[in-house]
């Protein structure tokens, strides 16, 4: 699903705002971390969600 970073938080964490208006917290997904892709406010990513907990996420991509 597709989200804006909307703001930064502490531990590599971000609240991204959803297609849908919901917002959710994400944090980056290993590979981005380990390649060091920054991402940053306003920034368009790709969100995994979890069907347990459908207010966390992960991020997996970085749109250009």
């Amino acid at each position: 699903m597709r989200g804006q970073v909307v703001e930064l938080l502490p531990n590599a964490m971000f609240r991204v705002k959803l297609e849908n208006d919901h917002e959710i917290l994400g944090h980056t997904a290993g590979k981005m971390r380990k390649n060091r892709i920054r991402v940053l406010v306003g920034d368009e990513v790709l969100v995994e969600l979890t069907p347990y907990d459908l207010t966390k996420g992960r991020i997996t991509y970085r749109f250009k």
